[in-house]
């Protein structure tokens, strides 16, 4: 499924000069490829959470 995002010109503009000094084949995979790296950070880091909520329960951390 594909949706679509609007997106200032000024942002686009630095989008695309990015995408192209960084050899993305499009302006398109470069924004995918930094929304992917964000929600995998955001994953990482709600997975670490977890885990010392889990911790903080089972009395190993304050």
């Amino acid at each position: 499924m594909s949706k679509s995002v609007k997106l200032n010109p000024d942002l686009w503009q630095r989008v695309t000069e990015y995408a192209v000094k960084a050899g993305y084949s499009s302006p398109e995979e470069f924004i995918e490829h930094a929304i992917e790296k964000e929600l995998a950070r955001q994953q990482e880091e709600a997975g670490k959470e977890e885990v010392e909520q889990r911790l903080k329960g089972l009395g190993y951390i304050d």
